[in-house]
């Protein structure tokens, strides 16, 4: 591989979601330098319909603070539904990263109570200084939700580049009504995804385990 290509596979290689974070606070310039290099990931006919909200100091406590709130208050309803099932391999891969994850910090897998108070950290955000929330253009629908996936991937590329840890969770915008509230973002606005990020607490257990990855003759269908 050339040079560059190490780099980004080095890079896609060390890319883990971080469920443990220092309290530390991220530079503004280190967020601002993410987002620019974020921003240069493609859309179709360059719409660039992502909007990245990003909360820092005290700013994020409150926000983690109403979002468990929030959560007590009433059931989740993400802007695009959850998937119906997951079929197949689908589901094993899923199960499975459940299991590394709970054997990881020491949960049962019969441990219910445990798992549960595991789940709910994704609403603390793991502790993380900053989360960013992914919005974009309701009008758009889900080509524009498809271009917002290229941003999210171009971002946890970029945060890791500057080493930071990150993890992109559909949970946090399963709330969407009390994330436009909380934020003042209009009714017009898809709340996609959020981002915990900061730097890793690498001694937490939960931070110790990697998910595997399906082989390219799972991936590759090639003709011709």
């Amino acid at each position: 591989m050339t040079d560059t290509a190490d780099t980004l596979n080095s890079l896609l290689a060390a890319r883990h979601s971080c469920r443990a974070f220092l309290p530390d606070q991220v530079p503004v310039d280190t967020i601002r330098d993410v987002i620019r290099m974020a921003g240069r990931a493609p859309s179709w006919c360059n719409a660039q319909p992502w909007q990245a909200l990003i909360t820092q100091g005290p700013e994020t406590d409150r926000f983690r603070t109403g979002l468990q709130d929030a959560v007590k208050a009433g059931p989740p309803a993400p802007d695009l539904p959850w998937p119906d099932s997951y079929p197949g391999v689908h589901g094993d891969r899923r199960r499975t990263c459940g299991y590394q994850l709970y054997e990881a910090v020491g949960i049962a897998r019969a441990d219910r109570a445990g798992r549960a108070a595991q789940s709910a950290r994704n609403f603390a955000l793991f502790d993380a200084p900053h989360v960013a929330i992914l919005h974009s253009e309701a009008a758009l629908g889900p080509y524009g939700a498809l271009d917002c996936g290229g941003f999210l991937m171009t971002f946890l590329l970029a945060a890791e580049a500057h080493g930071l840890g990150t993890i992109a969770q559909a949970s946090v915008a399963a709330y969407p009504n009390f994330i436009r509230a909380h934020f003042g973002l209009p009714e017009t606005r898809l709340v996609l995804c959020a981002i915990s990020f900061g730097y890793a607490d690498t001694s937490h257990p939960a931070n110790r385990f990697r998910t595997e990855r399906a082989g390219i003759g799972d991936i590759l269908d090639l003709r011709g």
